[in-house]
Order: structure tokens, then C-alpha cells, then sequence
């Protein structure tokens, strides 16, 4: 069984988000995993600020979607964000949406994030100090 570290956040769907339809556009499903990792960073002391302040931003690479079922303007989202360990230098996170109101999974889906170096923008090939001491932390290592 592989570690991972979750966090779930609920949001409700808001009616910018929908089509004439009422239909939640597929894109802003990409924007829930995004909403889902600041969630997780923020309950988990591993946000976006923190890169950056320890010198480093990190980019996403690569996400993938995979839609279940239809989100509606009215619906409230349930987001949970997994942190998946690598000992690469990279963050892999793996994301289930669910309606809250019916426990029914909407979407899935999976992120990779590399570590840039704010100065340079140079991609690091070995994972920043200050992360792997967060990963003892959280016993991820």
C-alpha cells in the first residue's frame, strides 16, 4: 500500500461556472484540482507561498481528467487532493471530485509538478532541502 497525504475541501459550484444549460463547463473541473491543492497546502503547511519563499516555483507539467458525471450550477463539490511521494524531484497528486449532495464521483484525475528555481527558472533534478524535511515531517520518506 503506497503513502499518500489527503485533504478534502468542499466548494459549491458558482453560476459563472455553467453553460446556458446550467451545466459546469469541462475546464473549470482542471480549476477544482487547482482549488483542491491550495486546500491541501494550506491544511497540510505545504503552500505556493512556501516555494517561493525558499527560492523555488513549481510549474505544473502535466494533468489529466477523466470526467464520471455532469456537475450542475447549485451542485457543492467535494475536491479530495492526494499527495502521492516520488523520489523524484517532481509532486504528484491524484484528485477525486464527488457531488456532495448524492457521494457520486464526478471526476478523477492526476497533476505533476517540477521544482523551478526563481532565479534561473532551472529545472531541478534532485527535490529542494526545505520539501524533503517537510516529507520527514509528514512521514512520506
Amino acid at each position: 500500500m503506497k503513502k499518500v497525504l489527503t485533504h478534502k475541501t468542499e466548494i459549491a459550484v458558482k453560476f459563472n461556472e455553467a453553460d446556458p444549460l446550467g451545466i459546469v463547463w469541462h475546464g473549470h473541473y482542471i480549476r477544482y484540482f487547482e482549488d483542491g491543492r491550495e486546500a491541501f497546502g494550506e491544511a497540510h503547511g505545504c503552500r505556493y507561498l512556501d516555494f517561493y519563499k525558499n527560492g523555488y516555483v513549481v510549474p505544473i507539467v502535466s494533468v489529466n481528467c477523466n470526467y464520471k458525471k455532469s456537475l450542475k450550477y447549485g451542485d457543492k463539490v467535494i475536491i479530495e487532493a492526494s499527495y502521492i511521494p516520488t523520489p523524484a524531484a517532481k509532486m504528484n497528486f491524484e484528485y477525486t471530485l464527488y457531488n456532495a449532495k448524492t457521494g457520486d464521483v464526478v471526476a478523477t484525475g492526476t497533476s505533476v509538478q517540477v521544482f523551478l528555481d526563481l532565479e534561473n527558472s532551472n529545472l531541478q533534478l534532485t527535490r529542494p532541502p526545505f520539501f524533503d524535511e517537510w516529507l520527514k515531517e509528514k512521514n512520506l520518506m
